[in-house]
C-alpha cells in the first residue's frame, strides 16, 4: 500500500434485483427504489439505487482489493448520476495517503450517464505477523 497506487477497476452490472435487494437489506422502503411506476411519477425513468447500497459496493470494492482483514474506518461518499437497471457501475480508486497500516483511498464510480459516486475511504490493513503483506 503506497500513495499513488491505482486500484484496478471493478465493474458491477446494475440489475433491478440488485437495486431492490439493496434497498430492502438497508430497510429503505422508499417507492423509488422498488416501484418503477412510482419512480416515473416522480420524474425518474426507472427505479434507482439508494446510497446505502452504493456505500456497500464501495466497501466491497476496497475489501476485495485489500483483503478480508481490511477495516473500513471512515466512508465519506456523495452521489451524483443515479444507477438504473441495465447500466454498469465502474468503481476506481487511488491511494491518496498512507500512514502506517492506514490509507485514505479516493474512490469514484461512473455509469453510462455520468459520475455516480465520489468520495474517500479510510482503510486499515493490519500487517500480518512476520511483517509481510
Amino acid at each position: 500500500m503506497r500513495a499513488g497506487e491505482v486500484l484496478p477497476p471493478l465493474e458491477i452490472e446494475i440489475t433491478r434485483t440488485l437495486i431492490v435487494a439493496g434497498a430492502l437489506a438497508s430497510r429503505d422502503y422508499q417507492d423509488v427504489h422498488h416501484d418503477p411506476e412510482a419512480a416515473r411519477a416522480k420524474g425518474s425513468p426507472d427505479v434507482f439505487m439508494n446510497i446505502l447500497t452504493t456505500n456497500g459496493l464501495v466497501g466491497r470494492y476496497l475489501t476485495d482489493h485489500f483483503g478480508p482483514t481490511a477495516v473500513l474506518r471512515r466512508v465519506a461518499i456523495r452521489l451524483g448520476a443515479p444507477n438504473h437497471p441495465g447500466d454498469t457501475l465502474v468503481l476506481r480508486g487511488t491511494v491518496e495517503e498512507v500512514e502506517g497500516d492506514t490509507a485514505v483511498v479516493r474512490v469514484t464510480g461512473d455509469n453510462g450517464i455520468g459520475r455516480h459516486v465520489t468520495g474517500t475511504v479510510t482503510v486499515t490493513v493490519p500487517v500480518p505477523e512476520g511483517g509481510a503483506r
